[in-house]
């Protein structure tokens, strides 16, 4: 069900090369931006006509309009089983204790007697959420992207999400409810890179946005690559990943039911366990088929996303090779099952979030840990951050310095515009001296 990879003895080699030898899904964003641009040009020039035309070409609905009335967020909500509804609360509750202690405070720095700088974080002003339909429903992805952007004080927000068939194309009802229960109330029924591409363009209904966050297929990840520059992005991400370095001390139960949760989002999924326990691994993959077995989506995602090229069973020599394996890997998410849990995951460098021990799995960082679960895929982490509040602001310096403090560093700035040859910059010094640079005190 699994395959196996041996980086014992020899085989453990550095950088790049180690890389290659990694497993990783076939996700090929640049061929698919072809493929989005006309849909992108086609929602510039015909707004919310190429929406609707595009919801009924991809999604199998005739809309009449896109934006979602509030009447259907207030219905939502009030469909909405109590025990949902209560979950939903919880994870909104706890991704905010988390999230609004990450927002920077103003700092002014005196660089010299009467000249600082001041660092202020403002937050971007219009930000499009996305959240995915298609295999599954996602409100907790609502909830992932909108709680940073509210605390991070961003004014005004939009929500798109595909419109379903089932629900007379509507959004799903969920995911309408999360919307509500956040103080959303601005929604569209759209779908894939015509979202994004609503967003950043604007229609006749919708205005456009500054930002654009949240997961989506490859055509949503397209279209991201499509405007970047245009518009702010969080991530192009790509398939979910879920890495878990573990050693004997392991519970091969555990291991394997975390490699089956991610495995079931999608057949691109990647799951990948690496180990120096043979033993170890042996147990996992006993565990995979009667778990398998046991749960749902098994033909379509699962087996195919356990089957597959992404993912792997890397065997090492010890924990110091499997933490270099990790490293070069940067999981989207990492568990580490070993002795001395914490430990270990201090020494790790890259990954989006790192779970720690066999009491924080990544389903508790999926819903209610508090973290965000909208990390960076495909090795990304090496230099990417998960969404934050962090991700919503933006930080301007503010430069304050009076006539005495630029005039005992005027001389240095004339001298650097000069050796850039850039005079006119060592002009505008000399103009507020009288054309005369002054001496250093």
């Amino acid at each position: 069900m699994i395959s196996r990879i041996d980086l014992r003895g020899d085989a453990l080699l550095e950088g790049p090369a180690l890389r290659a030898l990694l497993p990783r899904a076939d996700f090929d964003v640049a061929a698919a931006l072809e493929k989005v641009r006309p849909i992108c040009e086609a929602v510039h020039h015909r707004g919310d006509t190429a929406l609707i035309d595009y919801a009924e070409k991809f999604d199998g609905v005739r809309l009449t309009q896109v934006r979602v009335p509030a009447a259907a967020l207030a219905e939502a909500l009030a469909g909405l089983e109590p025990a949902v509804r209560e979950a939903l609360e919880e994870s909104i509750r706890r991704a905010r204790i988390v999230h609004r202690e990450q927002r920077r405070a103003p700092h002014t720095t005196q660089v010299v007697p009467g000249g600082t700088v001041t660092e202020k974080w403002v937050p971007v002003e219009r930000v499009g959420l996305y959240a995915p339909g298609g295999r599954s429903v996602y409100p907790s992805s609502v909830i992932m992207n909108a709680v940073p952007a509210q605390e991070a004080g961003v004014e005004s927000m939009a929500l798109a999400s595909p419109p379903q068939k089932e629900f007379d194309g509507l959004p799903h009802p969920t995911i309408l409810a999360a919307c509500a229960l956040l103080g959303i109330d601005e929604v569209y029924a759209v779908g894939g890179a015509q979202a994004v591409a609503m967003f950043a363009y604007g229609t006749e209904t919708c205005a456009p946005a500054n930002m654009v966050t949240g997961p989506g297929n490859i055509w949503v990840a397209a279209a991201k690559r499509y405007f970047t520059g245009r518009i702010g992005i969080d991530t192009e991400a790509g398939p979910t990943e879920i890495a878990v370095l573990a050693d004997d001390t392991a519970d091969p139960a555990h291991v394997a039911s975390d490699l089956i949760s991610q495995a079931e989002h999608d057949p691109l999924a990647a799951a990948v366990l690496v180990t120096d326990s043979v033993d170890l691994a042996d147990a996992v993959a006993k565990e995979l088929e009667p778990q398998v077995a046991a749960t749902k989506h098994i033909e379509d995602r699962i087996v195919p996303a356990l089957a597959g090229r992404q993912s792997a069973i890397v065997l090492v020599d010890g924990l110091d090779e499997g933490l270099r394996v990790v490293d070069a890997y940067g999981a989207e998410h990492l568990e580490i099952q070993t002795a001395d849990a914490a430990a270990v995951a201090e020494r790790v460098k890259n990954a989006g979030a790192i779970f720690v021990g066999p009491w924080a799995p990544v389903s508790l960082g999926d819903y209610c840990a508090g973290s965000n679960h909208v990390l960076p895929t495909g090795g990304c982490a090496c230099h990417s951050s998960g969404l934050s509040v962090q991700s919503f602001l933006r930080g301007i310096h503010i430069v304050d310095y009076t006539r005495d403090a630029l005039a005992d560093v005027a001389h240095h700035v004339v001298t650097l515009a000069e050796a850039e040859d850039l005079p006119a910059h060592g002009a505008a010094i000399k103009a507020r001296f009288g054309w005369k640079v002054p001496e250093s005190k």
